[in-house]
């Protein structure tokens, strides 16, 4: 039997200086930028992960504020039955099967991981819920693991700027992983998530405000302002 080919990934636009440049200003922007999505411990971690597919981070965080008060493990996610966990998250989309799924997970966790998160990929994506997206963001989060948890924001400025110009989230991550410097890979897909959710917009990219604007090599730019960065920096920028 012949060896597989290999696949051959789009090449990205950019060269690594120029990715440093850019990953420079992000970590100037926001040293430290965190996940969105209010959590207590790994499993209210990967709860909420699982809760956010197709739904605002501020609708899960809203639906989980009292939820995770009486239920931040799996043995308490458990006592409270599916219905109960229903009546908690009803306000965000798919809620009847999103509470089957915490309930599911969380029997697993119990049988199979003696109710202990797992930290490999390759065990979390086993929770029912829990797919490649969920798992980086629950390996980079709760455990300190680089991961590229790629979304519709990141997916979206990829190929925008040119950065990682393929067409799944799959590929996406696979180019990210291997062109973003080793020194930005922790905290890279934060940054490119909070430039997608609050620079980059999908309507009308921002950037009149965007810091690396004359760097940016997308078609769809809405000006030709340079980046002037201090200006930016002094806004009130979500972190």
């Amino acid at each position: 039997m012949a060896p597989q080919k290999k696949k051959r990934l789009p090449r990205s636009k950019y060269n690594q200086e120029e990715l440093t440049e850019i990953f420079s200003r992000f970590r100037q922007l926001r040293p430290e930028p965190k996940g969105e999505l209010v959590h207590v411990n790994p499993f209210t971690l990967v709860v909420a992960v699982a809760l956010s597919a197709q739904t605002t981070d501020v609708g899960v965080n809203r639906a989980t504020k009292d939820l995770f008060k009486v239920a931040d493990t799996p043995e308490k996610m458990l006592a409270l039955g599916e219905t109960k966990v229903g009546e908690y998250i009803k306000t965000i989309g798919l809620w009847r099967n999103k509470a089957k799924n915490v309930i599911a997970l969380s029997q697993m966790l119990v049988d199979d991981f003696d109710s202990t998160v797992p930290r490999e990929r390759s065990e979390l994506v086993k929770l029912p819920g829990v797919g490649r997206k969920t798992a980086n963001v629950v390996m980079s989060m709760a455990f300190g693991i680089p991961t590229m948890a790629v979304d519709t924001h990141i997916l979206r400025i990829s190929a925008r700027m040119g950065m990682a110009p393929a067409k799944t989230p799959d590929d996406v991550e696979a180019i990210l992983m291997k062109i973003i410097p080793e020194e930005f890979l922790y905290h890279a897909h934060h940054w490119l998530i909070l430039h997608g959710r609050y620079t980059c917009v999908a309507r009308k990219p921002k950037c009149e405000i965007c810091i690396v604007a004359d760097i940016c090599k997308s078609k769809e730019k809405t000006c030709d302002v340079p980046a002037t960065i201090v200006p930016i920096l002094d806004q009130e920028i979500p972190t």
